[in-house]
């Protein structure tokens, strides 16, 4: 049985807690050495990708599937060919898993109405970003021991970015509060929307030093400049003055504090380096702890039972037997 994880807005806090447990075993050594030999992995990413990609390419083969890089820029895509027909030929020449990049929003849920085999969004358009959802999950985890009563803040292009909305759901499913922080323009609306619901645990401030005050945790996002259609701030270095993540200005929050970005890292715009190499920052655990979450996702999506079993081995019999039933997107058979 197989089955797709498309975001993480619909997942349980069992599912996600399920998830976490499960790639933090393979953060602690655990390898299930070929668990997926004779399956197929297969990425689709009409986006580029370096963390991402490389660290589902890593998880397949650490559990022995064979791994296909579709390279679109040297497909059929390049001719014409419909991103309908490729994931329908991709599935007809042997996938088990077909993990999505697109630009456009909705395109893995599409390709999971099409397929039979599993689909794992590896981030679309401005809709989500799953596993790097819980990759931020399992990395604050780590480094703070929980995630209920912590404070996050978001700072940056929140309207356009796809890992704000999917740390949105993550992080207040398990009980931390938000407060995303940018220019009002690049803020989402006030009154919640299709396009960016907020749940209710989410507050909004255009001042860094607000928004950051006693922040447990604090994550600069990129600026999607890829994805504005206008000018959203006067320039780059308008936008650095007044709110770029430094040094200085994580003194706002708890001397504790943990520093976040999902990458590429654009130094000196949303982080300078003090702040993104100093004694706060856990960017490169996040970048290691994406093969961990990867691998969960993958035997999770393509062995059931196996995740049940390592699943088993570290809790009670009861709460193994809640999670039997737990599903991400539609099953197929």
């Amino acid at each position: 049985m197989s089955r797709h994880l498309l975001g993480l807005r619909d997942l349980s806090v069992t599912q996600i807690q399920h998830l976490l447990d499960l790639a933090q075993s393979y953060a602690d050594g655990e390898r299930p050495a070929g668990i997926l030999a004779g399956r197929t992995l297969m990425t689709l990413f009409y986006e580029p990708s370096t963390r991402t990609e490389i660290s589902f390419e890593l998880a397949a083969k650490r559990a022995g599937a064979e791994v296909v890089r579709c390279d679109v820029d040297r497909s059929s895509v390049k001719k014409g060919e419909s991103f309908v027909d490729t994931v329908q030929t991709l599935e007809a020449l042997g996938a088990d898993a077909i993990v999505i990049r697109h630009p456009m929003a909705g395109a893995p849920t599409l390709a999971s109405q099409l397929v039979r085999c599993a689909v794992i969004n590896a981030g679309d358009g401005m809709h989500e970003h799953p596993t790097q959802g819980l990759l931020d999950l399992l990395t604050v985890s780590q480094g703070k021991k929980r995630i209920a009563g912590l404070k996050v803040a978001l700072v940056g292009d929140v309207l356009h970015s796809r890992v704000a909305r999917s740390a949105l759901w993550g992080f207040t499913k398990l009980g931390a509060s938000l407060t995303l922080v940018g220019p009002p323009t690049l803020l989402p609306p006030l009154l919640p929307s299709s396009l960016f619901p907020l749940p209710s645990q989410v507050t909004m401030t255009s001042s860094l030093e607000e928004g950051l005050q006693d922040a447990d945790v604090v994550m600069a996002l990129r600026m999607q400049l890829e994805r504005q259609q206008h000018g959203y701030v006067p320039s780059l270095a308008e936008y650095a003055r007044h709110y770029a993540v430094t040094a200085r200005t994580l003194a706002y929050a708890r001397p504790d504090a943990l520093l976040l970005h999902p990458g590429p890292m654009n130094l000196g715009v949303e982080i300078t380096a003090d702040a993104a190499y100093g004694p706060r920052s856990v960017i490169q655990t996040q970048v290691a702890n994406g093969v961990a979450v990867r691998l969960a996702v993958l035997l999770w999506a393509l062995d059931h039972e196996s995740t049940q079993s390592t699943r088993s081995t570290q809790s009670t019999q009861s709460t193994t037997a809640e999670m039997k039933p737990v599903m991400v997107g539609p099953a197929v058979q």
